[in-house]
């Protein structure tokens, strides 16, 4: 049984790479790193320095690449309800700012990939 991983952030399928994951991986969709605490089994909010892993050592930033030895890929990384709630921050700054109809390339797909997990 092999276990489908998805990004932590985009949720696009990580099929394309091989296991291990090396640091230098990367999502094909989204080009965030996959090697990162957010990815990782260990990864938990509620737990001191939010990693269940006592001998670990501390990572600041959750959502940047690492060389942390314990790192173990989880499946169920991907949080939709959370890629929602970013969405939606990322739609509300973009209107304080006056940017709604002047997007960056690239913008208008990773909207569309976004909606297109909630229809």
């Amino acid at each position: 049984m092999s276990t489908e991983f998805r990004c932590y952030r985009c949720g696009e399928s990580l099929a394309a790479l091989t296991l291990p994951f090396s640091r230098r991986d990367e999502c094909p969709a989204c080009s965030v790193h996959i090697h990162v605490c957010r990815m990782c089994e260990f990864f938990d909010p509620a737990a001191v320095r939010q990693c269940r892993e006592d001998d670990a050592e501390e990572v600041k930033e959750k959502d940047r690449v690492n060389f942390c030895e314990w790192f173990k890929p989880r499946a169920d990384a991907f949080d939709p309800q959370r890629a929602q709630q970013e969405l939606k921050a990322r739609t509300e700054l973009a209107a304080l700012f006056g940017e709604g109809e002047e997007q960056a390339p690239g913008d208008d797909e990773e909207l569309r990939k976004a909606k297109d997990l909630f229809t």
